[in-house]
């Protein structure tokens, strides 16, 4: 590659061929008088922002502590180190991936597209733009200083170069004016497009657009169409959030902006936007296996690093310290874990699996695994990480989240209420099922969390309210618009880190700390340290959080995760399985006990653990049974490893919290005698003005033989009052009785009759016939006034017969068939059939209704309404 030159006039000499027509002159004598002019309506504006007398000696104040312009720091970024824990440096970050490319070779469309978004005036203004700072002006007039941005091109490369970006102050900015300038005075247009295309930082350890263009797209600047090059010309204003691998729907969105301010600024036509926008943002882009080698250790927590401070500074070029809270004995047990058969059995290569480690008091985020190695991932730098970016239905580890905590902190409830576990119905008239659709009746709150029962979870948080609850979550670090029954058992979405973190803020007494693994950073003077641990939020009372954690100790004492119990050892923790939707699972032809997704999380005082298993693609690839347990195993294995050594604190419990034995199975619950033992006594969990006051057997004796002192005293006149009070009393009673009985029967029958109507349909039955080339169904009727959702291969209508006929697909393929019949609004259980098209279409092929393994469809996101423990 040809030397670079270093020097205005090297380049007017090297390039004097090569500029543009249309560009403006760069004849210094012309922009010595412009840039008087320029200071003294610069000064002016500072002073109208600065808005106090003296804004000009200010501003000449600010100015002349700006740092020196030298080319190296315009040209060669400088390498952040980063330290774990103990204080030693185990990364160093920002010498290596950068392609250089010259001005004569940068493409036009490319150079439309830079300029179109972030300088469509360049060629037009010296170093600041006026028309672009009055704007600013007027918007930080109404909107507080620092509200709207003005910064040209070279202000970017200013702030890239020599200023923390994230300081807004007005000696900043008094500084950042002064130097573009300066920066305009020193170099030609055409020299400062080149630093900044090769300068910005476009996500995933890159710099530089050439460079960005052989990472994502596998080919040179040049070779890209105008979609990718819009791609990754927007990317500069937030790199890690419009990476195409990582954030494909905000990528997109980037994208179709710039080609939108292309077409404005006459770089484009409509018909070329509007055809760019259309393909999708994923055209183009290189698999992770052809992706970089790695070049750092601990890669997947090195990348969380990144992601973290991405949005405020360059960690590539801003030669910064930043200090971790990675533990590199936990890391490299994690890796161990992952990698190596030594601690796990897994069943095979593409199993899958992400990991958080993470101090319960303060959020520090000590180790993560993002997934386990193949022989692609190890060759992906800044590649999927399981534990931060993947977003799964998390199971039943929903339930204390959107259910029982609510109701403590909002209901006042104790760790005895009882809940019924019994028939349910969404609010769409389907009905809610458990994972084994059986019911077990009346139970504690307790019982219902640690046998992860779904109806006694939804049936908590509907008393408390979706909107609470949902805000309940959100306080966790959850991200829920809307929150409905399916969401409760588990039907949302989340990452392992979320997950840690919302667990987190019940052994910690109620507060919330967002996982984080940056402490703090010092910038490049080596004097100024900014600390970067977020604030704590107090997301709900302590006493809730104590008494969700009692419950959860039991969940492996006697609950769904015995086999993740470390004995002695205080350790809550909560199972999380989900079931497949049964269209999708009888159309990729998995089992019916297969399962996407399996979660164990839980935490001591001191650590929490949040583990995550499954496969990338759960329709391809299920858990069996017994691959489900291997999130409990992980799980013990990391947490027996954290703790071998440790003392063994418990859970503070409030004052204001009551443990109080009651006899199992009353109701209203029932205080056990002083002094009471045995299997039908449980110590439960009682706030302040909660405690039960009825008495068990023992002490009601002692109770009846004093009031029947009290009969022997009274007159014969009071007793025979007394019997007709009663009497009369009794009869009111059996009248209200009866009465009750009667509209129960009514409303009962009722019932039946809606229930058979939304039963799964019988008889369901399809072929397919060879001659029309099309597949017909048919199914009994569920009586008068019901019609009937027809699902053929994911497209839905609605028939009032109970037949239809479709056109069929091709041949070879598989046409999966449901039927959900649907009465006054209410839907209920579906059926579902198959019929395969043959490859010679001699023969119909017809085959026999598959009983729905489910519910699969009713309430609103209700695409996993059985969730398993």
């Amino acid at each position: 590659m040809a030397d670079k030159p270093q020097t205005r006039s090297q380049y007017r000499n090297s390039k004097a061929n090569n500029q543009p027509e249309t560009q403006k002159s760069t004849g210094k004598g012309r922009r010595i008088t412009g840039n008087v002019f320029k200071v003294v309506f610069f000064t002016a504006l500072f002073v109208a922002f600065a808005g106090i007398a003296g804004g000009a000696t200010m501003f000449y104040t600010y100015a002349k502590e700006a740092p020196k312009l030298t080319d190296a720091k315009l040209r060669d970024p400088l390498s952040s180190k980063i330290l774990d824990k103990n204080g030693d440096v185990y990364a160093e970050i920002g010498k290596e991936r950068r392609e250089y490319i010259e001005y004569k070779d940068i493409p036009k469309q490319l150079e439309n597209a830079v300029l179109s978004t972030e300088d469509s005036r360049f060629y037009e203004h010296d170093g600041m733009d006026p028309i672009r700072l009055v704007s600013a002006a007027a918007g930080n007039i109404t909107g507080g200083f620092g509200s709207q941005g003005a910064s040209t091109l070279t202000q970017q490369i200013i702030k890239m170069s020599y200023l923390d970006y994230t300081n807004k102050t007005l000696s900043r900015k008094a500084q950042e004016a002064w130097m573009a300038i300066q920066l305009e005075e020193k170099y030609s247009k055409q020299e400062l497009l080149e630093i900044y295309i090769n300068k910005v930082y476009l996500s995933d350890g890159v710099h530089g657009m050439e460079t960005a263009a052989e990472h994502y797209y596998g080919k040179k600047l040049k070779d890209l169409n105008l979609a990718q090059t819009a791609l990754i010309a927007g990317m500069p204003q937030s790199p890690n959030r419009f990476n195409p691998f990582t954030h494909p729907d905000l990528a997109k969105n980037r994208r179709d902006i710039v080609l939108k301010l292309m077409y404005n600024n006459d770089k484009i036509s409509k018909s070329d936007m509007e055809a760019a926008q259309a393909l999708p943002i994923t055209d183009g882009l290189v698999d992770e296996a052809t992706r970089k080698q790695k070049t750092y250790a601990y890669d997947t927590y090195v990348d969380q690093v990144i992601d973290e401070i991405g949005d405020k500074y360059n960690p590539f070029t801003d030669g910064l310290t930043i200090y971790t809270a990675l533990d590199p004995d936990a890391q490299k047990y994690t890796e161990k874990m992952l990698n190596t058969d030594d601690v796990i059995n897994y069943p095979d290569k593409k199993f899958q699996a992400g990991v958080v480690v993470m101090d319960t008091t303060t959020g520090r985020v000590q180790a993560l695994g993002g997934g386990r190695e193949t022989a692609e991932s190890k060759k992906v730098s800044r590649g999927l990480n399981r534990a931060t970016d993947i977003k799964r239905q998390p199971g039943s580890t929903m339930k204390p989240i959107l259910g029982y905590a609510p109701a403590i902190e909002y209901l006042d409830w104790s760790t005895a209420h009882i809940l019924d576990d019994a028939p349910y119905q969404y609010s769409s008239g389907q009905e809610l099922r458990n994972y084994d659709s059986g019911y077990l009746g009346e139970m504690s709150m307790r019982r219902a969390l640690y046998l992860s029962r779904n109806i006694p979870a939804v049936k908590a948080s509907k008393e408390v309210g979706y909107d609470r609850a949902r805000d309940f979550a959100n306080n966790l670090g959850l991200n829920y618009k809307e929150v409905y029954e399916s969401t409760v058992i588990g039907s949302g979405e989340a990452s392992p880190i979320q997950m840690a973190g919302a667990y987190g803020a019940f052994g910690n007494g109620g507060v919330y700390n967002q996982p984080h693994t940056v402490t703090k950073i010092v910038l490049s003077d080596g004097k100024t340290e900014v600390n970067m641990e977020p604030e704590s939020v107090v997301a709900m009372k302590a006493s809730t959080a104590y008494m969700i954690s009692d419950m959860l100790k039991d969940v492996l004492t006697q609950g769904t995760g015995t086999r993740a119990n470390i004995p002695g050892w205080n350790i809550a923790a909560k199972t999380g399985t989900t079931n497949y939707d049964e269209a999708v699972r009888i159309k990729n032809g998995i089992p019916s006990d297969g399962t996407p997704d399996s979660w164990f999380v839980g935490y001591s005082p001191r650590y929490t653990v949040s583990v995550w298993t499954g496969y990338d693609e759960p329709n391809k690839n299920y858990l069996s049974p017994s691959e489900t347990r291997i999130a409990a195993y992980m799980f013990k294995a990391m947490m027996e490893h954290l703790v071998a050594g440790e003392k063994n604190p418990d859970f503070k419990k409030p004052s204001n919290v009551n443990e109080i034995p009651i006899i199992i199975g009353s109701n209203p619950i029932t205080r056990a005698a002083a002094g009471a033992s045995g299997s039908n006594i449980s110590y439960e969990l009682f706030l302040d003005g909660t405690v039960p006051t009825r008495t068990s057997q023992a002490e009601k004796k002692e109770s009846d033989t004093d009031k029947d002192k009290e009969k022997d005293t009274q007159t014969d006149a009071e007793k025979k009052a007394a019997e007709e009070k009663a009497k009369k009393e009794q009869e009111a009673a059996d009248k209200e009785k009866a009465k009750k009985d009667a509209e129960d029967a009514a409303k009962k029958a009722q019932e039946d009759a809606d229930k058979a109507s939304l039963q799964a349909p019988g008889g369901l039955n399809a072929s397919y016939n060879a001659a029309t080339k099309t597949v017909s169904a048919s199914w009994a009727s569920n009586g008068a006034g019901v019609t009937y959702d027809v699902s053929v291969n994911g497209q839905t209508q609605n028939y009032a017969t109970t037949s239809i006929s479709v056109g069929g697909g091709s041949p070879g393929s598989t046409v999966v068939i449901t039927v959900v019949p649907v009465k006054d609004g209410k839907r209920g259980s579906p059926a579902s059939t198959t019929v395969t098209i043959p490859a010679e279409q001699t023969q119909p092929d017809t085959n026999q209704t598959t009983p729905p393994a489910g519910d699969t469809s009713g309430s609103q996101n209700n695409t996993n309404p059985t969730t398993n423990p």
